[in-house]
């Protein structure tokens, strides 16, 4: 596997937010989202075998694991990886832009899956088919740009019914969306979401590593 970094820090989004987690972040992403916070991540990163990346996070000693990226399914090894971390008895999350098919992964991991908004610019590389993948404990998010991100976003979950089958996710663009317009209007419309900021940047900012 091709790897950007390894690193341990606070669980910045999802249900899991809060928590101590081992990050495995891979190099490549085959989309382009227009606030996109971890180009660095695009080209570069080291080639690391499977015993390579488990020596590197055992030390952190953290239940929790996050796979990330950029795109994490384009490496071949990916699911092997989570099993094995799985069969080590770690919580594996797997975060995913939702344009590859993510049967790949073995159905104890965790994907949290992103639906690409329209002011991403990757909406239309979203696989619709993978919604009918996701297990119970899987969760999807929205990193929500706009208004018109929002109403778009509200239209999906509600003509798919997502909040019926998983715990959705409404995340503001960092520095772009007010994060408090965004609560504001969750709580206007009653929203069956999750609202959240990324954790680890309020505490360290965009530090590579963190």
């Amino acid at each position: 596997m091709i790897v950007t970094e390894i690193f341990k820090s606070i669980q910045g989004e999802s249900s899991y937010a809060g928590l101590p987690c081992s990050f495995v972040r891979t190099t490549g992403c085959n989309l382009r989202c227009v606030w996109c916070d971890t180009e660095y991540a695009f080209y570069g990163g080291k080639e690391m075998s499977i015993p390579a990346i488990l020596d590197a996070i055992e030390p952190h000693h953290c239940e929790l694991v996050e796979i990330t990226g950029g795109e994490p399914l384009l490496q071949k090894d990916v699911a092997e990886l989570a099993a094995e971390l799985i069969r080590l008895n770690h919580k594996v999350l797997v975060e995913t832009g939702g344009s590859l098919d993510i049967n790949v992964l073995p159905g104890k991991a965790i994907k949290i899956m992103d639906i690409k908004c329209p002011e991403s610019g990757m909406m239309e590389q979203m696989n619709w088919d993978n919604l009918n993948k996701l297990s119970s404990h899987d969760e999807i998010k929205f990193v929500i740009n706009s208004r018109n991100d929002y109403d778009w976003a509200v239209r999906i979950m509600t003509e798919y019914q997502l909040d019926r089958r998983n715990l959705v996710l409404f995340s503001p663009v960092y520095r772009k969306m007010p994060p408090e317009q965004l609560a504001e209007w969750i709580l206007q419309d009653n929203l069956p979401v999750r609202f959240q900021i990324q954790l680890h940047k309020v505490l360290w900012g965009e530090t590579p590593g963190r």
